[in-house]
């Protein structure tokens, strides 16, 4: 088993959120999760996308990029277009809609940026983690403002990796934990436990469906600590 400091197997790294990081968008997250930081944006515009016109709905979507000094090597800023980051961006854009009422914020836009400062594993989990305290933020602040009657959210969302290691399973894998798994899944829950969306792959050999419940059960118990989390931070 590879997992750095002796983490437990069904223990998350330590979890830092600053709210409030930036000044410029009504929305700003910076989290931590152990040595990988994202920060999420949350923007608001009068408009939807041309195929939503007059349909009476909003809509929400996301950017991921990793920034040119996240990783070891150098990450090009050409990079943020190509089939990797559009899938992230994806991926997180459809988690943060799964738990938003879209007609009831109408003709408006909320765009979520997730940049990775510093990648160690687990960033596109960091980015819905942090992209659901944003979009709260956000839409709290358009309320505010009259842009929205009432804040659209239904649900709390949130995300967490978990892989098999050696035979082990384990929570929130590191990079470390990732180039050794020869299974990893990303997992998105709602703050009610039901799921958005499972990402599963075998890297090495085919897992079996005990071993895929498994990895569920202990994204599931991740999940419902982050949820936990996130419904802390917007009531203080």
């Amino acid at each position: 088993m590879n997992r750095s400091r002796e983490r437990p197997a069904g223990e998350l790294r330590p979890i830092s959120i600053t709210r409030g990081y930036t000044e410029m968008t009504p929305g700003s997250v910076l989290i931590e999760l152990g040595r990988t930081v994202v920060l999420a944006t949350a923007s608001i515009a009068d408009t939807v996308p041309r195929w939503m016109r007059n349909t009476n709905r909003g809509w929400v979507k996301a950017e991921y990029a990793m920034l040119p000094g996240s990783g070891n090597q150098r990450i090009s800023r050409s990079s943020y277009t190509s089939g990797r980051p559009k899938e992230i961006s994806r991926l997180i854009g459809r988690s943060l809609r799964s738990v938003v009422a879209l007609n009831k914020m109408p003709d408006t836009m909320v765009t979520v940026d997730c940049d990775v400062i510093q990648a160690d594993g687990g960033t596109r989990t960091a980015a819905v983690n942090a992209g659901w305290i944003a979009l709260h933020d956000a839409l709290e602040w358009a309320v505010a403002e009259g842009l929205v009657a009432t804040n659209p959210l239904l649900d709390r969302v949130a995300a967490i990796s978990v892989g098999l290691v050696g035979g082990v399973a384990l929570l929130d894998l590191e990079y470390e934990d990732d180039i050794a798994a020869s299974v990893d899944l990303n997992v998105v829950m709602t703050g009610r436990g039901l799921l958005v969306e499972v990402q599963g792959t075998a890297e090495q050999l085919p897992f079996s469906r005990a071993e895929l419940d498994e990895l569920l059960d202990l994204a599931a118990s991740g999940i419902s600590h982050i949820a936990d989390l996130q419904a802390e931070l917007v009531a203080g």
